[in-house]
């Protein structure tokens, strides 16, 4: 089984700009991302998907694929499931998973279970939604793409913030780093 991993991430960002390029733990959150499923060992390929030859550059390196998005699936009311239908149309596979990069903190584990209940269901989605794969069948006939018809699944190894705000992100660098006096 064929299994392709994504980062979806666009440079516009309404409540926090250039979000996906901010550090994490010293690392660009879209980076930190890609890594994520490049370390792990059921995901074939990863690829980015973007409308920023910036974060494309930022995330250049060995082992991910770069796919720009065209306007039309580019803005802030576009929904994830077109997106991932364009990352299958040009990397056929048989099942993809997605990988949002607004949950910095995401074990390993968390990606696993997500991929092994798409292979069950067609399509499955981590409480939090760090991780989001569907079956390319499941992905071909997909309806309403707001009307999420994945099978849910709690994910501990998820730190639950989800990123969109600075106090959002200061806060999972406050939880998950050392003591940081602040001015001293």
């Amino acid at each position: 089984m064929k299994i392709v991993g994504s980062v979806i991430a666009r440079l516009g960002s309404k409540r926090l700009t250039f979000k996906n390029l901010l550090p994490y733990k010293g690392e660009p959150l879209v980076l930190r991302a890609v890594r994520k499923l490049l370390e792990n060992n059921s995901v074939d390929l990863v690829v980015l998907s973007t409308d920023s030859e910036l974060i494309a550059r930022t995330c250049l390196i060995e082992g991910v694929e770069i796919l720009f998005r065209p306007k039309n699936l580019s803005g802030d009311e576009i929904a994830s499931i077109p997106v991932f239908q364009h990352i299958v149309e040009h990397f056929p596979c048989d099942l993809h998973i997605n990988y949002n990069c607004n949950f910095p903190e995401c074990d390993q584990s968390v990606i696993d279970k997500t991929i092994a209940v798409a292979k069950e269901t067609g399509e499955a989605l981590s409480n939090p939604f760090a991780t989001w794969a569907q079956t390319s069948e499941c992905l071909a006939s997909y309806g309403d793409p707001f009307q999420i018809t994945a099978t849910q699944f709690d994910a501990t190894g998820v730190h639950p913030l989800d990123v969109h705000t600075m106090d959002d992100l200061l806060e999972v660098h406050r939880v998950h780093q050392d003591t940081f006096l602040w001015g001293k």
